[in-house]
């Protein structure tokens, strides 16, 4: 996983599974498909590239993305005569 210029790649592999069984006449087959893969997704400019975490457990990829500190809004003082 890596963010370059506000996108966010997702790089992985996928291995070759196949199964194939005969139990009484009955015929169970499994093929998936593998090779590399890469995922492109834009993140829009309220993300913190720095607060950016992945992690991988029990087959899935949970991403999180952490956003920026808003910038706090600028009050003015207004002296009604």
């Amino acid at each position: 996983m890596r963010i370059e210029d506000g996108t966010l790649v997702l790089k992985g592999e996928r291995k070759f599974e196949s199964q194939t069984a005969d139990k009484n006449s009955g015929y169970h087959r499994i093929e998936r498909s593998y090779g590399s893969f890469a995922r492109y997704f834009s993140l829009p400019e309220t993300v913190d590239a720095e607060k950016v975490k992945a992690e991988y457990k029990a087959g899935v990829l949970t991403v999180t993305l952490g956003k920026k500190e808003a910038a706090n809004p600028k009050q003015i003082k207004v002296a009604i005569q």
